[in-house]
């Protein structure tokens, strides 16, 4: 139940009101001075305050209630408040409104109109209230950012905050790790993220396509080769292990790996000995290895085509990459990264959105690029990206550009939950909010 707190000295006005709200089912509290007032305020959730603006017998200058309105506004900004004014303080209650009073009436007041006005303050309240709450954790986990080095990774979706969360968190210790995901979706970032965070980020970071390399050359590439060890090689070859001593290796595409590779991999992984091909030296190193690959690897198991032992060797924890049309809000941000100070109509805004983006990030990046070259200057439409839908967008789909009402109305509607609001209408975040600050519209 809403608490509305009743601020005046007269108690017949006081009786009045508390008898129409609670009737009405509000719950009520009152005050007789500004100082009990604010003391109420600070202890108390109260949701609306109804105030007057003269609060000692023979003063109807309002300069009390004036003053007790801004203490109200600092002990909180987001608090509705009504003025109920004599016609003499009209002038200073008009003053009141243009600094943030949420409306004013005149003594005798309207019944129905004050409680039309108490419903309506009370939900844009709770609307103000719960986007400030929004803002202030977004801007706590912008400052958790700042700190990090985040490897020129783009995003801004709740999906990728809990991905990067969860990398900083493994960078601090020194464990294996798994980075799945699609091709394209930003694996060896997430990989990059790890090593430029953790205590290893001046050693070596040696970056290896497990999945490229030839399998007669496998163990050479990996592990190292003496002169003369195979036909071709007339010097001593530094395998991928011995020169990542100290520091990190990514193994990409570890999915690809061949079972032969996969058996020499595991022993080294275990033990941190191996010897280069063509010697009978053990040698021995100290290396964190982080992982990457698109391959359903417990399926890889079932099938026979990858070794489970491995598998949890390598698999100390994941980290899931989510495919780019399941993190919906990267999309603009990566978009103006990537076309930096252009500007998208509102059709390409929801194409772009919709659009699968079966080659994620990468596909993405290519797509701008195309645009750019193609149509360096003026609006961008969703013609000029040349999609192939994934998913074909029928005409009745696409929505025209919202108005300043409904934009308002959706934020009500939605508590003022502002990734709903922009899923209504097809937008970004990060467009609808061009469109809230274009329009004026508070939230």
């Amino acid at each position: 139940m809403e608490k509305i707190l009743i601020v005046d000295d007269n108690p017949a006005v006081l009786e009045a009101l508390s008898l129409l709200l609670e009737i009405h089912n509000f719950n009520v509290v009152t005050a007789t001075t500004p100082f009990e007032a604010i003391q109420i305020v600070q202890y108390q959730r109260i949701s609306l305050v109804i105030q007057d603006m003269n609060f000692t017998s023979d003063t109807t200058s309002g300069e009390e209630g004036k003053t007790l309105f801004y203490a109200l506004r600092e002990e909180n900004p987001h608090l509705p408040i009504i003025l109920i004014t004599a016609w003499t303080e009209l002038s200073t209650a008009i003053e009141l409104v243009k600094a943030g009073a949420a409306d004013y009436l005149p003594k005798p007041w309207d019944d129905h109109k004050l409680l039309t006005c108490i419903t309506n303050l009370i939900e844009l309240g709770r609307t103000k209230q719960l986007v400030a709450t929004h803002n202030r954790q977004q801007k706590e986990r912008e400052d958790k950012y700042n700190t990090a080095n985040l490897a020129g990774l783009i995003f801004k979706s709740t999906a990728m905050e809990r991905l990067v969360t969860m990398a900083l968190q493994v960078a601090k210790s020194d464990i294996s790790a798994l980075i799945t995901g699609p091709n394209g979706s930003g694996k060896e970032c997430i990989a990059t993220i790890i090593q430029k965070n953790s205590s290893l980020i001046n050693q070596p970071f040696i970056k290896v396509n497990a999945g490229a390399l030839p399998q007669e050359l496998l163990e050479a590439e990996l592990f190292g080769a003496e002169a003369g060890a195979y036909t071709g090689i007339s010097k001593q070859r530094i395998g991928r292990f011995e020169a990542a001593d100290g520091g990190t290796l990514f193994l990409d595409e570890i999915g690809n790996l061949p079972l032969s590779g996969q058996m020499k991999l595991l022993r080294v992984l275990q033990t941190g000995e191996f010897e280069r091909l063509g010697s009978t030296q053990t040698r021995k190193v100290t290396v964190r290895v982080i992982s990457a690959t698109n391959e359903n690897l417990l399926q890889a198991i079932t099938e026979g085509r990858f070794r489970e032992d491995l598998y949890y060797r390598l698999n100390v924890i994941e980290l899931n990459v989510p495919a780019l049309c399941e993190r919906v809000d990267d999309i603009a941000p990566l978009i103006n990264h990537f076309l930096p100070h252009r500007e998208l109509s509102i059709d390409a805004e929801q194409a772009l959105n919709r659009y699968q983006w079966p080659g994620n990030v990468r596909e993405l990046e290519n797509a701008c690029k195309r645009v750019g070259v193609i149509k360096p200057n003026g609006l961008l439409s969703a013609e000029d990206f040349d999609l192939t839908p994934s998913s074909p967008i029928k005409n009745n789909d696409v929505k025209k550009e919202p108005t300043k009402f409904e934009i308002e109305q959706s934020i009500r509607a939605n508590q003022g939950v502002i990734a709903k609001v922009a899923r209504e209408f097809g937008l970004s975040r990060q467009a609808l909010y061009r469109r809230l600050q274009k329009m004026g519209i508070d939230y």
